[in-house]
């Protein structure tokens, strides 16, 4: 049953998740209650009309052991001559992602979200991969970061294949970072094109409580091998 946050509670998604993974209703989007919604596997979308807090099931995910390039996607890092950055420009990459696109005239990336999430990563609680081309940003991917755990949000692209770089990119770092999730939120059938699984959510809470126990789990710069850069 979709409960309404009145208070700084947030609700159990095992107990409270409807069919589609509606959890909430409500509540705001500050930085403490932004954390603990993502140690409990929430995470908000739109706020229109009100902000709503989610937890699907099953659960798209990266395994971080599997990771796989396609050859076009090298292709493209070697012909742009792509270097990739992590943190360099947090807020350019949620703008980016926010920015009408093809296929994506509206995205539910408000100025609230943006403001949120920038505080986040001030805090250390967010972060952003980006892929420049000489000194334009050309694609990148932003996240919650806690423990091993990291929470994909969005991601976007002024080049093909940008963002799948950016994301082969994240994973590389992630893997050798020690981090042990890396959360794709709701499957689709892109998602599982870029190749992500889906998970039960009981399992998906479980991976979670150990991903957040991860001790020593850094996301830094550093070689891409599987993208040859």
């Amino acid at each position: 049953m979709v409960v309404w946050l009145l208070g700084p509670a947030l609700p159990d998604p095992e107990v409270e998740a409807d069919p589609d993974g509606l959890v909430a209703l409500g509540g705001s989007l500050a930085p403490d209650v932004l954390v603990a919604a993502y140690q409990k596997g929430l995470f908000p979308w739109s706020a229109e009309p009100v902000l709503n807090w989610w937890s699907p099931d099953p659960r798209a995910v990266f395994d971080l052991e599997t990771v796989r390039v396609a050859r076009s996607v090298r292709q493209s890092v070697r012909r742009g001559a792509w270097r990739f950055t992590v943190d360099a420009d947090f807020e350019s990459v949620v703008e980016g992602c926010r920015a009408p696109a093809p296929g994506r005239e509206e995205t539910w990336i408000d100025a609230d979200f943006l403001a949120a999430y920038t505080e986040l990563h001030r805090r250390g609680a967010a972060s952003s991969v980006e892929v420049w081309e000489g000194d334009e940003l050309v694609g990148g991917l932003y996240g919650v970061v806690q423990g091993g755990f990291f929470g994909g949000e969005s991601m976007f692209q002024r080049r093909t294949n940008a963002s799948k770089a950016a994301l082969a990119y994240l994973l590389e770092r992630l893997r050798a970072g020690g981090f042990r999730l890396c959360d794709a939120q709701a499957p689709t059938e892109h998602l599982a094109r870029l190749g992500a699984r889906s998970i039960p959510r009981r399992q998906y809470l479980d991976e979670l409580a150990r991903a957040l126990d991860a001790v020593g789990a850094r996301l830094v710069e550093g070689p891409a091998p599987a993208l040859g850069v």
